[in-house]
């Protein structure tokens, strides 16, 4: 190939025959970059699916695990009772309160009468054992008393009839019938004696109303 000596350039017929042809980008190259490009969307969209899924099924839970609120009515007072119905809630009410009321009136008594029996029992208990104290007191004196009686007796009954005479002259005729029934009849008989008339009188009348006193039958 010549040059020409001026410009140091090849001729243009040379020109057109050396000049480099331009080649289009070969297409196995833009094929290679589509299908990356179509998986990486693929992938993409496959994880945005993923995560809506996941969203979803997380507002199904939480929609499911939440309590469902009652509705509210549009329209209150059309739910509103009437006026005898609340009245007669009223009623209910009130009447409810007052048997409260009266079961604990009625629980503090019995409580009450509980406590009453127990301490009236208590006394029962405590004057019974005291009648049985006085009966056994009672008892001891009347036995004591008997054997004094019953000694005065003897003791009257082994004095002198004149002697004893003197002492049944000063006695209440109710107590001197009292010792002279107790006497052998020997020895009230010798007592009798040796009283003034008066006084013999009265004892004898004592003694009689003493007797007639006893049933017959």
């Amino acid at each position: 190939m010549s040059t020409s000596p001026k410009t140091g350039t090849a001729p243009k017929a040379d020109r057109k025959k050396s000049a480099p042809v331009a080649v289009p980008p070969s297409r196995p190259t833009r094929r290679r970059f589509g299908k990356g490009a179509l998986v990486l969307i693929a992938g993409l969209l496959g994880a945005s699916a993923l995560i809506r899924l996941s969203d979803g099924v997380g507002q199904v839970m939480a929609l499911e695990a939440t309590p469902e609120m009652p509705e509210k009515p549009e329209n209150p007072e059309a739910c509103a009772p009437d006026a005898g119905t609340a009245a007669l809630l009223a009623a209910l009410q009130s009447r409810e309160k007052q048997v409260a009321v009266d079961e604990a009136a009625l629980a503090e008594r019995k409580q009450t009468l509980a406590l009453a029996e127990v301490e009236i029992s208590s006394k029962l208990t405590a004057l019974v054992e005291a009648e049985q104290k006085l009966s056994a007191t009672l008892a001891l004196a009347d036995q004591a008393a008997e054997v004094d009686l019953a000694r005065l007796t003897t003791v009257y009954e082994n004095m002198k009839p004149k002697e004893a005479a003197l002492l049944f002259e000063e006695m209440n005729p109710d107590f001197a019938a009292g010792f002279l029934a107790r006497m052998r009849p020997d020895a009230a008989a010798g007592v009798m004696a040796g009283l003034s008339p008066k006084t013999a009188y009265a004892v004898s009348v004592v003694l009689a109303g003493r007797n007639a006193a006893v049933p017959k039958e």
